[in-house]
């Protein structure tokens, strides 16, 4: 059973930190192209999906509990919901990042960035979480 394990979890090791890699690359240059917090998030979850496919469900289980995944999931709608509270707070309306800097461009480039932030981790958090549940393994 273990030698015909042995490719899948070669090469999941191999391409795991490429993936990842690339899921960084589509969060932070969202702003410049195609991409972002969502396909970022779907994208890292992919690689704890895999993780569970080929190690199984309760050493992924072990990685990433859910516990964490619950707070990943409320922290991302948390930094989404406090980025728009802290530009009403600093005079603007809700998501108007222009008055976060002191130069309004800036401003924007710097909120989008928390935003999508923020959907990325919440969106990781989900699509594990709803992994996990449609696999039967979620027990708490």
């Amino acid at each position: 059973m273990l030698r015909r394990k042995h490719i899948p979890r070669t090469v999941s090791k191999i391409l795991a930190p490429y993936i990842l890699l690339f899921a960084l690359y589509v969060q932070f240059h969202g702003d410049y192209g195609p991409g972002g917090g969502f396909q970022a998030g779907v994208i890292f979850a992919s690689v704890f999906i895999l993780y569970a496919l080929i190690y199984g469900m309760d050493n992924a289980r072990k990685v990433l509990p859910p516990s964490i995944r619950r707070i990943l999931l409320g922290l991302g709608v948390l930094i989404y919901a406090g980025t728009g509270v802290v530009g009403m707070l600093m005079g603007g309306n809700f998501l108007n990042y222009s008055v976060l800097l002191h130069d309004p461009l800036h401003g924007q480039h710097l909120g989008i960035n928390v935003i999508e932030f923020g959907v990325g981790m919440a969106v990781f958090a989900s699509m594990v979480t709803i992994f996990f549940v449609f696999a039967g393994q979620d027990r708490k």
